[in-house]
């Protein structure tokens, strides 16, 4: 069975968008290329060999860095069964620069449930179960454009936003996912404030107001967890 690269396991609340509150298990994945200027997993974005450690090393370690571990999926869905949280959030880096299928199909048959994070540039390849969140990265230095079978294949999409042509941006891709008859008017669209700024912020309330769309605020953070 192939294995994954996994930089972190662990357990919170999920704060952000629908599974807002939900005790989850995070694994996160190394490795992205997407290169978004804002982003505060830096140390996910590349997968030197010479800093892959054993399992047990990468378990413990208490510091965001770039070390990782190379996991088979078998074995990483038993460990991930064993955890309290039924709710398992994948996320990165970028998740779907890997095939997920395997690995989403079996922690649903022990019994969780799971969720991607991604960006919506690459093909999302995972259960039929799963719940994905696409943040839509347009226009970020790694030059990928948006893959429209990912926004086709979303449950919701959460939007960072820190200026306005980041609303008019969501704005014209939810007016062509909707003329195309992928979504409709009830598909949820979260607006994340960037950093949590009070000017972004404020901004998207305004935005979701006029816009039926909601507003995410990374509840974690307000409560002081990871």
């Amino acid at each position: 069975m192939h294995a994954l690269p996994v930089n972190e396991i662990f357990d919170t609340l999920q704060g952000e968008a629908t599974f807002t509150g939900a005790p989850s298990t995070f694994v996160r994945m190394q490795f992205c290329d997407v290169g978004c200027p804002w982003c505060d997993t830096k140390y996910t974005w590349h997968t030197d060999p010479k800093r892959a450690v054993e399992y047990d090393a990468m378990a413990k370690k208490k510091d965001d860095d770039d070390t990782y571990a190379m996991v088979n999926v078998d074995d990483l869905v038993a460990r991930l069964a064993l955890r309290l949280p039924r709710h398992v959030v994948i996320t990165g880096g970028e998740p779907c620069a890997y095939d997920l299928s395997k690995f989403t199909e079996w922690l649903h048959d022990a019994g969780k449930t799971t969720q991607i994070e991604t960006s919506g540039t690459r093909d999302i390849m995972c259960d039929h179960r799963t719940w994905v969140t696409v943040s839509p990265k347009i226009g970020m230095p790694g030059g990928y454009p948006l893959n429209w079978r990912a926004m086709r294949r979303a449950n919701e999409v959460k939007m960072p936003v820190g200026k306005p042509a980041d609303v008019a941006t969501v704005i014209e891709l939810q007016r062509q996912m909707m003329d195309a008859g992928h979504w409709t008017k009830d598909f949820p669209v979260w607006l994340q404030p960037l950093s949590q700024s009070p000017k972004a912020t404020a901004l998207c309330v305004q935005a979701a107001t006029a816009h039926g769309f909601r507003v995410s605020i990374q509840t974690h953070k307000f409560l002081g967890l990871r």
